[in-house]
């Protein structure tokens, strides 16, 4: 199994360093975040890079829907050359990883990566994170919260069922990454495009799996970055728990066993 390049940084990458017609896919996974979805929007449309958005909106009842109907067309509006904004709708709520997979099906572009509809990750990491893929150093970037240099306010408790469960993946797939359930993680199209018809998991359980699927395909160079996060609480709408916990634990036996 490949072992993680682990970067304490990169340079942002530039616009124009970019191979030509380059895009970055960028799927939004959106389940019930009226209060947060805008504002991750302009995060986004500020980001200097071409960027082509998928928003999965997962079957939201609190008004997401209607917001995301009322703002799209102005948000195309802003769009700059290169870019596009795609909105793909679930009728009802099937989980993160039915989101994911339905935005894998979208997505067009030379990497893929994930952004959560919160607002505790900064977009503007992926110029950073792009980096040692421009460079041609690898096909698989996570952004780590824990590694050497992050900058996290993650309470003690939520740190230590990270680390356990990174631990745990680690043992089972060779790997040594510092955080396996990060957003972001940035992935070349052809790898996500040879995983992703295998994946099943429909919660967030397919952090666990994806991590699995990736470190089996031939030849893959994996790396990760450290990067800033900073944790919501339960009040702010967070959403992963306990059970999620141990269905992570159930995914990596499951996945190192068979797809």
């Amino acid at each position: 199994m490949p072992r993680v390049l682990r970067l304490a940084d990169c340079e942002p990458i530039s616009r124009d360093a970019l191979p030509e017609r380059f895009r970055l896919s960028v799927i939004v996974p959106v389940f019930n975040e009226a209060r947060t979805i805008e504002q991750v929007m302009e995060r986004l449309l500020e980001v200097p890079l071409p960027l082509e958005i998928v928003i999965v909106d997962d079957g939201s009842v609190d008004g997401t829907r209607a917001l995301l109907a009322e703002r799209i067309e102005t948000w195309r509006t802003r769009v700059s050359n290169g870019m596009s904004l795609e909105l793909v709708l679930h009728e009802a709520n099937r989980g993160k990883g039915a989101a994911l997979r339905t935005g894998f099906g979208q997505v067009s572009g030379e990497a893929v990566i994930i952004q959560d509809a919160d607002l505790e990750y900064d977009p503007l990491e992926f110029l950073r994170l792009l980096r040692p893929l421009i460079d041609g150093r690898a096909d698989v970037v996570y952004g780590s919260r824990y590694a050497r240099g992050a900058q996290s306010d993650s309470p003690g408790w939520h740190r230590l069922g990270n680390r356990l469960i990174t631990i745990a993946s680690n043992l089972l797939t060779g790997c040594d990454w510092t955080d396996v359930e990060t957003c972001y993680k940035l992935v070349r199209t052809p790898l996500v495009r040879a995983v992703a018809p295998t994946l099943r998991e429909r919660g967030f359980g397919i952090e666990l799996e994806m991590t699995a699927k990736l470190a089996r395909q031939p030849g893959v160079r994996l790396c990760e970055l450290p990067i800033a996060y900073r944790k919501r609480s339960y009040a702010e709408g967070k959403k992963i728990g306990l059970r999620d916990a141990f269905r992570a634990f159930w995914c990596i036996v499951r996945y190192r066993l068979k797809d």
